[in-house]
């Protein structure tokens, strides 16, 4: 515990202070949530036609988290790489970094909202204009896979059975509006946007610097780590469009901190 307590005194300002934020704001959203307010609705990222989107979403969903086991991941690892890059880059050009990588992991991460769901609203028309139980169960087959066999059991079922009922098309009809409506109001939260912004630049700078995995415990040099994260995070992006973890806005925070880095590499001016 001296320890670590050592090595935090030690963090650079910027960094201590992003963490100390990040914790503050998790412990009050605890707090707030046992008098009924959940401070998660005004804070995380909402999609732009949601009731909830409020423009500064998107500086403060860097700072909300889901639970204990996302902050504490989240905040190691920016200690662990962030504490070398603003000693490395100043206070300042560190904390313009880590900004605008969390700024463009936001923006990757609503455009690929932008593209799920208008996808989904374009099917769901071409659903209406031919609505029927098959239709509506291809629909929610194709983008609410998770809620298929539910509605398949308490709507679809009835509904083929019976396709003339206008109690089943109603309920049909209402169930996939809530479901369009949930999609629409899923928040966004957490720093790993940014975070994988600051794991970038320190495999950029110190590509040769050898890591050691928990799993599997072996070496490997950070550029190699780096390379492979992304790619991992390319093919869950891809494979999984509708997960709740939020894969392209980490390869968004990896993007834009490398076209940072590219551009500090070919110029001396400064962003500050």
């Amino acid at each position: 515990m001296n320890g670590f307590s050592r090595g935090y005194s030690s963090t650079p300002p910027v960094l201590k202070n992003i963490i100390l934020i990040n914790i503050v704001l998790f412990l009050a959203m605890l707090l707030f949530e046992k008098s009924g307010i959940n401070l998660t609705q005004y804070l995380a990222l909402y999609y732009p036609s949601s009731e909830h989107f409020r423009p500064y979403q998107f500086v403060t969903h860097m700072f909300m988290h889901a639970g204990w086991e996302h902050i504490f991941f989240n905040m190691f690892g920016l200690w662990m790489f962030g504490r070398i890059l603003e000693q490395v880059w100043g206070s300042k050009r560190f904390l313009i970094y880590y900004m605008v990588t969390g700024l463009g992991a936001a923006a990757i991460q609503t455009f690929v909202n932008y593209l799920l769901i208008s996808s989904t609203m374009h099917d769901y028309t071409a659903m209406m204009n031919s609505f029927g139980p098959q239709a509506f169960d291809v629909f929610v087959q194709h983008h609410f896979p998770d809620f298929r066999n539910e509605i398949y059991e308490q709507i679809t079922a009835g509904w083929l059975s019976n396709e003339h009922s206008a109690m089943f098309a109603a309920q049909a009809k209402d169930a996939a509006n809530q479901l369009i409506t949930m999609m629409v109001n899923i928040p966004t939260v957490g720093a790993s946007g940014a975070i994988f912004g600051v794991l970038l630049a320190f495999g950029m700078l110190f590509p040769n610097t050898q890591l050691m995995l928990i799993f599997p415990p072996i070496p490997m040099k950070a550029k190699y780590f780096v390379a492979g994260y992304g790619a991992i995070e390319l093919f869950l992006g891809l494979s999984q469009p509708g997960s709740h973890i939020a894969h392209f806005a980490h390869l968004g925070g990896m993007l834009f901190g490398f076209f940072i880095i590219k551009y500090w590499n070919k110029t001396t001016k400064t962003l500050y």
